[in-house]
């Protein structure tokens, strides 16, 4: 029973590291799920005309068994650069809306400014 119990944690733990890959593979990655840091690196074997090859965020310690890092620098990037278009255009939306309650407080402020002078 031990040993069946200790096979079921293994597979789960096995299947949350691949979650966990599944998982940073959005944007820029900082870490590896193993914890290790990510790095740039440029694969020369796969040059395409007189491009030089092409660029991967890989772990440090990349081994080819589905649970370390290696994304395509290309993917994170536009994935990066989409992050970001999001959150300006939340950015833009929240100027445009303070701009309408500064254009608020100042019609306020006149309205109180004329109701005292009637005072």
């Amino acid at each position: 029973m031990d040993e069946k119990l200790r096979d079921e944690k293994a597979q789960k733990d096995y299947y949350n590291m691949l979650h966990f890959v599944s998982d940073v593979q959005h944007g820029i990655p900082q870490l590896c799920p193993c914890g290790s840091i990510t790095k740039e690196t440029v694969d020369e074997d796969d040059t395409y005309d007189y491009l030089p090859g092409k660029r991967y965020f890989v772990c440090k310690d990349f081994v080819n068994d589905g649970l370390h890092l290696r994304q395509p620098w290309v993917k994170a990037i536009q994935e990066e650069v989409e992050r970001l278009k999001v959150k300006f255009y939340e950015q833009e939306k929240l100027l445009r809306e303070c701009e309408a309650l500064k254009a608020q407080v100042r019609m306020l402020l006149q309205r109180v400014a004329a109701l005292e002078k009637q005072l």
